[in-house]
């Protein structure tokens, strides 16, 4: 389960990489600033379908509990359920939820802190993609999350149980706007061999980027 994201590329970049897959990206605020550590119930910026073209704002990050589900959900994975067929369905309850990095957590503490440590993955490009994300509104504003799949194996070395559906190119635009017997077949695994690990800077702290572990 993927709880901890970064956005730090600007809107200029999102505009440019988004933009000519989805119909061009208008921007709700003149900019965004740097999002270093995105986690359940923050603020975050999400692109929307609107008319001819797509929109960037900020929704908060966790859909609605219902049920016996007593926090937000983050993570969407049973895409069978009920609960989640008319967002997936239709695709202006769907959403591009732009990324630099995300994390997750190693399965043992470390020693000495007794954490768990974090491990970052991004593009090797370097560059933003989106998780893909379904949206829908609340009296207290808009709300989001996101779709898990299978793990690859670089992510899966971490976490065996899921990653989050990373879309880039062509995909963003099938996501936003096609039926659901097309998009669903965007959620996959990401290919490791556009990936890489980072690993945090031992002066900064900040992640940098790793040798891959599959090449």
């Amino acid at each position: 389960m993927c709880n901890l994201y970064r956005m730090t590329s600007n809107a200029d970049a999102i505009r440019q990489l988004f933009g000519p897959h989805v119909g061009g990206v208008t921007v709700a605020d003149t900019n965004l600033p740097a999002f270093d550590a995105i986690y359940p119930d923050y603020d975050a910026p999400v692109i929307i379908g609107d008319g001819e073209a797509a929109k960037l704002g900020m929704m908060r990050w966790g859909w609605p509990p219902f049920g016996e589900v007593k926090r937000p959900i983050t993570n969407v994975r049973n895409l069978q359920s009920p609960m989640w067929r008319n967002a997936l369905a239709n695709p202006q309850r769907r959403c591009l939820v732009p990324v630099t990095a995300f994390c997750e957590y190693g399965a043992q503490p470390d020693r000495v802190t007794k954490r768990k440590p974090q491990h970052w993955f991004a593009l090797r490009s370097g560059e933003p993609f989106a998780f893909a994300g379904i949206w829908r509104p609340t009296d207290a504003g808009a709300r989001f999350a996101f779709l898990t799949c299978e793990p690859n194996r670089m992510v899966g070395a971490i976490h065996p149980k899921a990653m989050p559906v990373m879309l880039t190119g062509e995909s963003l635009g099938t996501w936003l706007n096609a039926a659901w017997q097309q998009a669903q077949d965007l959620v996959r695994p990401f290919d490791d061999a556009l990936m890489c690990e980072l690993q945090p800077d031992p002066t900064t702290g900040a992640p940098v980027p790793q040798p891959g572990l599959f090449g």
